[in-house]
């Protein structure tokens, strides 16, 4: 395990944005995999179809963003560590958090080819709520990463905070395409 760590930190210090892209892509995976065959227990009915545009979304189209992101963050300079770490939360949270929370929704509706309409029932049905669920997520969590993590593994640890969050986005997700109101699993 530890020459695993030891190759995985030698990859992000060498290739940053592959690997985190990768990481990315994986993470977004197995959260949809824990979501289909842990909580909706899916089993030989798992539709791969939606594992693949979430693997597509973590690594081609929220990891180049979200590792730019978390790289200008890091690169900012405050007076002080706890200003530091205020602002840098404050600016995720402000800024990107609502973008990417648009993003996942419109991203998901035109993979599953919903067309606009159904990006904007996506949106008018679960931004908002998804959106407060992932401050009081994140909130604490981009807390914790820039006071307590190092700046190279700030994204790895967000994505891995994320395998939850990832697991919760592929269900909220599939809801959309049916009943809201129907309870998910068992």
């Amino acid at each position: 395990m530890a020459s695993l760590f030891r190759t995985f930190n030698k990859l992000l210090l060498k290739r940053p944005l592959a690997t985190q892209c990768v990481t990315s892509a994986i993470l977004f995976a197995s959260g949809d995999i824990i979501a289909q065959q842990a909580i909706e227990r899916k089993r030989a009915k798992h539709d791969f179809s939606r594992t693949a545009r979430l693997t597509f979304y973590g690594g081609c189209l929220l990891g180049p963003p979200a590792s730019k992101w978390i790289a200008f963050l890091n690169q900012l300079r405050f007076a002080t560590p706890i200003k530091a770490v205020i602002y840098r939360t404050w600016l995720d949270q402000t800024l990107m958090a609502p973008l990417v929370v648009g993003w996942f929704f419109a991203s998901m509706s035109l993979m599953e080819g919903k067309g606009v309409s159904g990006v904007m029932d996506g949106l008018s049905t679960m931004y908002a709520p998804t959106l407060m669920r992932g401050w009081a997520v994140y909130t604490p969590t981009q807390i914790i990463n820039f006071t307590l993590v190092p700046p190279q593994f700030r994204f790895v640890f967000v994505s891995l905070v994320s395998l939850v969050w990832n697991t919760y986005l592929s269900i909220v997700n599939a809801q959309l395409g049916r009943d809201i109101t129907e309870p998910v699993g068992y």
